[in-house]
This record gives structure tokens, sequence and C-alpha cells, in this order.
């Protein structure tokens, strides 16, 4: 039965691949050698696939070899099968991953075994990068994204590689699809296409598409809209964000977008930990905590009953843990902050 639902997964994969691929191409064109030499390249490249187990890459070098082979140099890493088929990702999704798995360079073993650790290698998807993070000479072992290469130089021809690994290069968590913009999380390198920061540790956790989901449709759309405008900045300013707590008003005063005010209010509402009603609650009285704009704190007063209610800088905290992930806390406030713009201080 598993084995069943995992050939239904990828034949409904493959099927949205291979007719979103064959929508770009030219009925009609003549067959000229190249195109024969084409074919023969990428079948004898499924061929070897199939012998090492990558059922599914094999089928795709069959049906739409053009996501692979769209470079004059191709290097391929292989994902396995069952963990395409354990996927949650949509089809045009999964696509995106498979050109981030594909690296417009011929790097058979050793000439990757070659390449001093820490660099960082171009992919066919929207410019992001892998990077060589861990090379073992000795075992002549290599690691790409912290992820090994299990199958080295499953096929190798005079412009392609293809090796296969053990795990995706980038997270397939359901909760990462809910940050669908930023589905694939690459390594950060500089100019000279060294590794800068680690794509584990520029990776946000933090859901914030879902939170801005979840407000937007529970009646908290002036701050959804808000933080939404603003979200670019924050995802840039605080890389690694691990959790947050968020104080959402029904309403915010009317803010120009994306303004310095709306940021430094927007931010002002948001602290960069995960504090729960009783975990605020149990803090001292008048404790201050440090927001997403730095030189603004919270003051905590109040106690732990419900019925007198919560207070955050003298607002009341009207609907405590409204939701909750274990990256995010949302509680709902009876109105906004004051913020007070700070003169010529830039957000």
């Amino acid at each position: 039965m598993a084995y069943c639902c995992m050939y239904f997964t990828m034949s409904v994969v493959l099927a949205f691949i291979a007719i979103s691929t064959s929508l770009h191409s030219k009925p009609g064109d003549p067959i000229s050698p190249g195109k024969v030499a084409f074919h023969e390249l990428s079948l004898n490249a499924s061929k070897a696939l199939r012998r090492a187990g990558f059922n599914f890459t094999a089928t795709l070098f069959q049906v739409s070899p053009e996501i692979f082979l769209s470079s004059p140099n191709s290097t391929i890493f292989a994902i396995q099968d069952q963990v395409i088929s354990n996927s949650s990702l949509p089809p045009w999704l999964l696509k995106d991953l498979l050109q981030y798995h594909t690296c417009p360079l011929n790097l058979p073993m050793d000439e990757l075994l070659k390449k001093p650790q820490g660099s960082c290698l171009p992919t066919l998807h929207r410019k992001k990068n892998i990077a060589i993070t861990k090379i073992d000479l000795e075992e002549k072992s290599i690691e790409i994204n912290h992820v090994v290469v299990s199958h080295p130089n499953v096929f190798l021809g005079k412009t392609i590689s293809v090796h296969g690994v053990l795990e995706p290069f980038s997270s397939l968590d359901p909760q990462d699809v809910h940050q669908g913009w930023n589905i694939i999380q690459a390594p950060i390198c500089d100019s000279t296409s060294v590794l800068v920061s680690d794509v584990l540790e520029s990776k946000n956790m933090v859901e914030w598409s879902w939170i801005v989901r979840l407000l937007s449709s529970n009646g908290f759309i002036p701050f959804a809209i808000g933080l939404n405008s603003v979200l670019d900045g924050i995802l840039e300013d605080y890389r690694g964000l691990e959790s947050v707590t968020i104080f959402a008003p029904p309403s915010l005063s009317s803010l120009t977008s994306a303004s310095p005010l709306l940021k430094r209010t927007v931010r002002f509402h948001i602290l960069p930990q995960r504090l729960t009603y009783q975990e605020l609650a149990a803090l001292p009285s008048g404790m201050l905590l440090t927001t997403l704009s730095p030189d603004l704190h919270v003051e905590v007063r109040g106690t732990a009953s419900f019925e007198q209610g919560l207070v955050v800088n003298g607002v009341k905290i009207a609907a405590p843990d409204m939701f909750s992930s274990k990256n995010f806390t949302i509680h709902g406030i009876s109105r906004a902050f004051e913020v007070v713009q700070a003169p010529d201080t830039p957000v």
C-alpha cells in the first residue's frame, strides 16, 4: 500500500512537470543531430539513475530532461524517491527544488573534491547557491548544505555529472511552505562565491506568512497589512530569529505604507522570543521586555487572573494565546501601543 501511494504521488508530480515543460516546447521542430545526442544522453543518464534506485529522477530524465539540461553543462544531485513521495510540496514548488539541485557546471566527484571547503556553487533556481560545507579527502566524501553525497558519479558524460544525495539541500518541512516566497533556504555567499552565512544559520524559523494569514482572517486586518508591508525589513535585520511574541491590536492609526513610523509601530508590538500568557504573568511586575524596535521596550504589569487581566504598556491583553506554534504566540490586545517617532532615527 505504501509503495502504491508513493508511486501515485510521483506520477502526479511527473505529470504536472511534463505538461508544464511541454507547454514551452515548439511542436514540429525538425530532429537535428544535436537533438538525437540530447535524447541519447538523457536516456543513458536515466538508465544509470534507475540502476542506482533513483527512479523519480530517472523518469524525469525521460519525460522532461530540459529541467536539468537547460545549460551547456550540468551537475545533478538526485533526491531519493522516498523523500519525494513523503513531501507535501505542490508540484510547482517541487520543480523549483529540483532546479535547486542542478548546477550549471560539469563536476564529477574528483572535481568537487578539489574545491575548497566553503565554496559556493550556482544552481538553476533563481541564482540561489549551494555550498560545500564539508570535505573529507581521506574518505573521498563531501557534504553540500550539510547533506552527504551518498552516490557519487551515478552517471558521467561529456557535459554532465549525476550524483545521489541522502536528503534535499533545503527543508521539505510542511511549516516551511507557510513562508511561501522563500521555500528554498539557501546559504549566503559573497561575490567571490565563498560561503558567508550557513544555510542553517540564515534560516528564519518564524512562520511569518502563516502569522499574516491568521491575523487577517481573524479580524486583525490593519495590523496584518502593516506587518506584511514591513516584513522584508524584519527578515533582513533578524536573520536566524527562532521565535516571537506578537501583541496584535484590532486597529492601527492611519499610517503611510512602509513609512518609518509604521515600521517602528509594528516592530514595537513584537518580542524576539515566545512568551505565553502564563509565562508573561510569571514575570516580575514592572519588568521591561525588548522588542524588535531595539530602543523601545514593553512593560508587563498585572496579575495572572483572566478576570482582571494582564496589562502590557498600559494596554490589556484581551485575548491571551489566541494563536500559537512552537515558534510564535499571538496575544490580542485592546488597542495599539502608543509610539512616538524618534527624530532623525532610521528604522
